[in-house]
């Protein structure tokens, strides 16, 4: 039976941000993923945004993680030249309520340290975004664009750099606590297999709250319960009517439909918000209309002919619909007390955001130099 120091289920950002913190200090760092690649999922199927940190509560992980790896990830960025922007962001007001829901974000999002959002008047909006239809909105000058595969791509050969492997197409079955570690039963395109490791990281994303029920000796109490939530995006065809990000109020357990732009430039709009029982990737024909209805509110000008169905991601939340705001869940042995697990649960936006400082957090947490 072969041996390995840490064994990382998940090659999602996450994953592989935790592998590449890892090698730092063990040579043996095994991350399998039973996708035919790294990153197949959530990762690569979402808005490629780097949050400012604004809307989470104080001294929630989410606030702290987000704002941390905010800072590292853009600096990350610059040292290995991993295409970014830091393009900016207008969260906008319609009207009296939401503007009073700014004017609260504001507060909240300097005691969380974000202290460089700035007030626009319906009159200097006008000059900035003449397209934009909004009373009010706070500039967040830290929002930016990443492209997310280059940035896995380049925790995969840092981590790969550190002597660490990457195995594809291979599931976890089940574990199980031995002296000084786990036996973890692996089937590899049908080929079973067992192999040992001191250290078990449950970075499975969609499937985190699976895997850890096929963890013998976890208390099923430590082990929440997932809620899938798609969210769907739409491409607009032609030359964009804004020069940053535009988001609304956030609505319907999510950031809302905003607009936002990939690396190479290309308008989106999404996500919405859709609770799913089983996983899968559709694009329902009739979410058109939806999407002109929200858009509209601060596009007039939208045109529906310019729209087109782009993807679709999953988002692994803890909240479901109509629930209050859930953290970000990072189990180690302080809390269910098996030496060496490390469970993420619900780790959606701002993941990837916080990738480097979740890595952080659990080198931490594992004593790791």
């Amino acid at each position: 039976m072969d041996n390995v120091e840490v064994m990382v289920v998940g090659a999602g950002v996450i994953g592989l941000a935790i592998a590449a913190r890892l090698s730092e200090a063990f040579d043996d760092v095994l991350v399998i993923d039973k996708n035919t690649k790294f990153g197949e999922e959530t990762s690569s199927r979402n808005s490629e945004v780097i949050h400012a940190g604004i809307y989470y509560p104080q001294n929630s992980l989410k606030a702290k993680l987000c704002i941390q790896g905010k800072a590292m990830l853009y600096r990350y960025c610059q040292k290995r030249h991993i295409p970014v922007k830091k393009i900016g962001k207008l969260l906008v007001a319609q009207g009296g309520l939401e503007e009073a829901y700014l004017r609260q974000t504001l507060i909240s999002a300097k005691k969380n340290g974000v202290d460089d959002l700035t007030w626009l008047d319906q009159a200097r909006l006008q000059v900035l975004e003449p397209e934009l239809n909004a009373t009010a909105a706070l500039h967040s000058p830290s929002t930016g664009i990443i492209d997310s595969h280059a940035y896995m791509r380049s925790l995969l050969t840092q981590a790969e750099q550190n002597n660490a492997m990457f195995v594809a197409q291979t599931k976890m079955v089940s574990a199980k606590p031995i002296p000084g570690g786990y036996e973890v039963n692996l089937d590899s395109q049908g080929e079973l297999s067992s192999i040992r490791c001191k250290y078990l990281i449950n970075c499975s994303g969609l499937h985190s709250e699976k895997l850890a029920q096929t963890i013998e000796g976890l208390d099923k109490s430590y082990i929440p319960k997932l809620h899938w939530c798609r969210g769907h995006y739409y491409s607009y065809q032609g030359k964009s009517p804004f020069k940053q990000l535009i988001y609304p109020v956030p609505r319907d357990n999510g950031l809302g439909i905003h607009a936002s732009f990939d690396i190479g430039g290309q308008l989106k709009f999404g996500p919405d918000t859709q609770y799913i029982e089983q996983l899968a990737y559709d694009f329902p024909e009739n979410l058109k209309a939806k999407f002109i209805q929200q858009i509209s509110l601060y596009f007039p000008n939208v045109v529906a002919e310019k729209l087109q169905p782009a993807y679709a991601g999953i988002r692994p939340k803890l909240q479901g619909a109509g629930d209050v705001f859930q953290d970000f869940v990072i189990q180690t042995s302080d809390e269910h007390h098996l030496e060496g697990l490390v469970n993420l649960f619900g780790i959606e936006s701002p993941g990837l955001t916080a990738s480097l400082a979740i890595a952080e957090y659990v080198a931490d947490k594992l004593k790791v130099v």
